[in-house]
């Protein structure tokens, strides 16, 4: 049987901070606000990840109350997501994903967050996908304050 989550993160960005998208740092004069690293990509598989299988979401796994998970790298949690996942017996198809940022430009990183994704995830790149865009200049996005993602993931449930 399959099952699919999907997951959404926001961030607004801020001088001072390391911008990390998909596990990836990317050169930029802003980072992304949060309680770990800020990663709304990851954030968002996280999310996708987590309600494909019936779980709660990722403020709840790792909240940011918790000093345990200050300035966590998310790649971090992404790696806890999959054993979670793995414990149920799910095993992952693939993630669809989307980045919206006015800037940077992110095309040239992107096959490097694909990569970094599966790495996390232990699975092959072919089962990886990120796209980005812009919100043309509209809402805070737009303005260049902020940037958020959006990711589908297809699983297996192994016990059936």
């Amino acid at each position: 049987m399959f099952r699919i989550g999907i997951g959404y993160d926001i961030h607004r960005l801020l001088r001072r901070r390391k911008l990390i998208l998909g596990g990836v740092q990317i050169p930029f004069a802003k980072g992304l606000l949060g309680h770990s690293d800020g990663d709304v990509l990851l954030h968002a598989i996280c999310d996708a990840l987590l309600g494909a299988a019936g779980e709660k979401d990722i403020g709840e796994h790792f909240p940011d109350s918790s000093i345990e998970f200050k300035d966590i790298s998310s790649s971090e949690l992404l790696k806890k997501v999959a054993l979670i996942l793995k414990k149920s017996k799910f095993v992952i198809s693939n993630i669809d994903a989307i980045v919206i940022a006015e800037k940077p430009k992110l095309s040239r990183y992107k096959k490097a967050m694909e990569r970094r994704v599966a790495q996390n995830l232990k699975l092959p790149t072919s089962r990886v996908n990120v796209k980005a865009t812009t919100a043309e200049g509209m809402g805070e996005i737009g303005r260049g304050k902020a940037i958020s993602a959006y990711a589908i993931a297809l699983i297996k449930d192994e016990n059936i």
